[in-house]
């Protein structure tokens, strides 16, 4: 856990992340995201990480470069988070981080070595709770911006505005 017995404020997130920003952040720090947002689950992360591996990631319009990836899809009802220990969430996650991805968020714990490879590519994991009402207010617009074919589980770009999360995996140590 933290380190420091003093409770912390909110802390504001802007995307892109800076590199060294990350290091600021430690597990039980409550954050609120502002700007640019990408959402995906199951259906898409694995594709993501494809274009990654096959260096074509550039045929899509984003940028993973201090990027804050949602483990989601985006529906009329709103968005709120998956678990993101399925497998093929989980085995997305050190690749996205490689790629640039600065902090995922979702729910639920991560292994110790997805906690390893968020540690050494200076990548963080935020928990948030399913509160679907609460996002939908902070979503300032949202577009599909890849994989359109699979509807609610595209991948989204969403500008949010206040979207709150906690650390829950930072410099290797975990809150689970």
């Amino acid at each position: 856990m933290k380190k420091s017995g003093k409770e912390k404020g909110t802390i504001k997130v802007q995307t892109p992340i800076g590199e060294n920003e990350t290091e600021r952040l430690e597990i039980g720090d409550r954050i609120e995201i502002h700007g640019i947002i990408y959402c995906g689950r199951d259906a898409i992360l694995p594709k993501l990480v494809r274009l990654i591996e096959n260096d074509t990631l550039g045929t899509i319009a984003i940028n993973l470069k201090g990027a804050v990836i949602f483990h989601t899809a985006v529906s009329l009802a709103g968005i709120g988070p998956t678990t993101s220990n399925k497998v093929e969430i989980e085995r997305s996650i050190p690749a996205l981080a490689k790629a640039g991805v600065k902090i995922h968020v979702g729910k639920g714990s991560l292994s110790a070595r997805t906690v390893f490879e968020l540690e050494n590519y200076n990548s963080l994991f935020a928990i948030t709770p399913p509160v679907s009402a609460l996002f939908s207010d902070r979503i300032l617009y949202q577009r599909i911006v890849a994989f359109k074919e699979e509807g609610m589980e595209a991948l989204y770009e969403l500008e949010v505005k206040g979207l709150p999360a906690i650390i829950a995996i930072a410099q290797g140590e975990s809150i689970f």
